[in-house]
């Protein structure tokens, strides 16, 4: 009788924001669907969002001291390693304790300290970096492993292959048409006609909600309706629009995006690296405004989309109710352009990279295994 095949055991680290936590936690559900027997271990911190969001979708969370990187090769980075060692010490106790074959890396201030650990001890490391613009622990990694994905071919990092952000099935598999009569009346909209989806992100974004609301009149005249999620801390005054017409609902928070994206024909947004991801991988095009800060950097997640047709893209301090007018309202209302940018938009996305990292990463382990194995079999034969 053969002998049982040993659990993987992976390590995870994208921690402290969601646009590092989902990406992980969408792997390790992938991870258990192609191997219910595999034991996923999180680490984290208390400072981020960790210990909301990791518990929640069902993985052991593993807390070590963070360490805050700067994005750039600076006066600030060199005083890092005195903050590193007791999160590298922390990390590697983990990585002990669970017996990891593998550390998968997400960025954030977790993954430094755990690649770090993993090199010492030679464990496998993979990274996968979801930024247009990489931060310096995933740099820094790709610098150390063979094993580099990228949510783009414009990604510059060593190594890099590009296979898109791992995704939530439930958005990556959306039928946006077979769910959008159920979706619109989800919100109260009507089953006929455009609808916008304006969205700042989980906590909402001034600017947006501004432009967004000011040119209320102006969309509702047009005949678009709009799903606005504003954030659960705003408010939106629509009391100077005009009753009647298409309807404008306002809501503080959506649970069930996949609800959000398929009642839409297009979307008023940031460029964050997840909200990109979503929107093309369900065809969804969309007028990006990145988020005014690192120097807009946001704008290089949506660029690649932009240039194939699939967006349109507007700096934050240039949003205001007349540019909606100006570019969204006939863009919105024209079928035949809406229908391109929505091919377009797909094109740009990818539906499979959850899969993809967590096949990978079994692959890595499987070899891990055989050197490991070979490296016991020489040990034995040159003892006397």
């Amino acid at each position: 009788m053969s002998a049982p095949v040993p659990r993987p055991r992976v390590v995870v680290a994208g921690g402290h924001s969601a646009g590092h936590i989902e990406p992980a936690m969408n792997f390790a559900d992938a991870l258990r669907r192609l191997d219910g027997t595999a034991e996923i271990t999180a680490l984290g911190t208390e400072r981020g969002l960790d210990t909301t969001l990791i518990p929640a979708r069902g993985y052991r969370l593993e807390l070590i001291p963070p360490v805050p990187l700067p994005r750039r090769f600076n006066r600030a980075l060199l005083a890092v390693p005195s903050r590193l060692g007791a999160s590298v010490g922390a990390a590697g106790e983990v990585l002990d304790r669970v017996r990891a074959e593998a550390v998968v890396g997400f960025g954030g201030y977790v993954a430094m300290p755990a690649y770090v650990a993993a090199k010492r001890r030679g464990i496998p490391i993979v990274v996968h970096e979801a930024n247009a613009r990489p931060g310096v622990a995933n740099r820094v990694a790709a610098r150390m492993t063979a094993h580099v994905f990228t949510a783009s071919a414009t990604v510059r990092l060593q190594h890099a292959t590009a296979i898109g952000i791992p995704l939530r099935p439930v958005i990556a598999n959306l039928d946006r048409q077979a769910l959008r009569a159920r979706a619109r009346a989800r919100f109260g909209l009507l089953p006929d006609g455009p609808v916008l989806l304006v969205t700042g992100g989980s906590q909402g974004a001034r600017a947006i909600n501004w432009a967004a609301s000011g040119a209320a009149a102006a969309l509702r005249a047009a005949g678009v309706q709009v799903l606005h999620i504003a954030g659960p801390k705003n408010i939106i005054d629509l009391a100077s629009s005009a009753p009647g017409g298409p309807p404008y609902v306002v809501v503080p928070y959506v649970d069930e995006m996949h609800y959000a994206y398929a009642a839409a024909d297009f979307v008023l947004c940031r460029c964050g690296a997840m909200t990109c991801a979503e929107l093309t991988a369900v065809g969804l095009p969309a007028a990006y405004v990145p988020l005014p800060m690192r120097g807009g950097e946001q704008r290089y997640n949506a660029e690649p989309i932009v240039a194939a047709g699939g967006g349109l893209l507007v700096e934050n301090d240039a949003l205001s109710p007349a540019w909606i007018v100006e570019h969204v309202v006939p863009t919105i209302t024209d079928p035949e352009r809406l229908a391109a940018m929505s091919r377009a938009a797909g094109h740009a996305g990818s539906r499979d990279a959850d899969v993809v990292l967590a096949l990978h990463v079994l692959n890595v382990i499987a070899e891990y295994r055989h050197f490991a194995a070979g490296e016991r079999g020489r040990s034995s034969r040159r003892q006397p």
